[in-house]
């Protein structure tokens, strides 16, 4: 159960991130006030606000297991930025972020084998 917990956690930062990259592409930063509306907008409260449920969980799952047991479950959160950066932002699918996905796909596997 902390192994799927982990990865729902993984998802969850994901999906702030996402959010703050939508809330954020193609503004313009070059003053305080500037970054302050950046804050107000509506896909960078959501992203904040996800990012605080995924810390409560994320707490919750520290003090269920190991720190380098759940941790580098966590690097499952790179597998889903590759699936939204490519699908949703059309980014390049790369040989070489391909390899590191597995590579972090095997670390998993191994870290989650008891």
């Amino acid at each position: 159960m902390l192994v799927i917990l982990t990865i729902l956690n993984s998802i969850l930062m994901v999906t702030g991130q996402t959010l703050w990259k939508l809330g954020a592409s193609g503004k313009e930063i070059h003053s305080i006030g500037q970054v302050l509306r950046l804050f107000l907008n509506p896909y960078i409260i959501s992203g904040l606000m996800v990012y605080a449920f995924a810390s409560v969980l994320w707490i919750y799952i520290l003090n269920k297991g190991e720190l380098s047991y759940v941790y580098p479950i966590q690097s499952t959160a790179f597998i889903f930025a590759l699936i939204i950066g490519v699908s949703f932002f059309k980014e390049d699918l790369t040989l070489t972020k391909v390899l590191g996905v597995l590579v972090i796909c095997l670390g998993v596997i191994i870290i989650t084998r008891k």
